[in-house]
């Protein structure tokens, strides 16, 4: 059985959690490459959220991420094959439907890593359509209590409409001057 989907008031410790997640990233894929962003609502302050942090990890090549597979597991993510995302590796912390850490491989500058950030940026830049995001979740999992899929799906074209509209504020965020030296792509 699913967990009941509880949106919270934020909760600017996702923050930290984030940060400490991340140098565990860091501290088991040591050597790798790699830029770490933090990513969906727990990312945009004063939105209220699922209390699911999501990290989004950029690769030149996906393929890279099968030898992440065991290091991962050392700190608990499990990967999660997901055919219909073929552009996308997906790891979970915690259970099955109840995940307390989503970890989502993307390769550096593609439309999905991009998208990620327009969409963080927007609402973080919006308070308004913050808010009506907000209100859209809390609505639906009122309507979805236990069914995280058809959530996630309600969600989608409020989301393809934000990303429109930030796309025609600011194309994609710039991703120049990302320092290679730096343990990052």
């Amino acid at each position: 059985m699913e967990k009941q989907i509880i949106i919270e008031q934020y909760n600017p410790n996702w923050i930290s959690e984030f940060d400490q997640e991340k140098t565990r990233i860091m501290t088991v894929l040591h050597g790798h490459r790699l830029y770490i962003e933090h990513i969906g609502s727990t990312s945009v302050k004063g939105l209220a959220a699922k209390p699911v942090l999501d990290i989004m990890a950029a690769v030149r090549h996906l393929d890279e991420v099968e030898s992440f597979m065991q290091p991962l597991r050392l700190i608990g993510y499990e990967f999660i094959p997901h055919k219909e995302f073929p552009d996308r590796r997906f790891f979970r912390k915690g259970q099955w439907r109840a995940g307390t850490h989503h970890l989502h491989f993307y390769i550096f500058g593609s439309e999905q890593w991009k998208d990620q950030l327009s969409f963080r940026d927007y609402l973080s830049a919006h308070p308004g359509v913050r808010k009506q995001y907000q209100q859209l979740k809390q609505d639906l999992a009122e309507k979805h209590p236990n069914d995280r899929t058809r959530y996630t799906e309600a969600k989608a074209p409020f989301i393809q409409n934000v990303l429109k509209k930030a796309n025609e504020e600011v194309p994609h965020p710039q991703i120049e001057g990302i320092n290679v030296d730096d343990n990052t792509i």
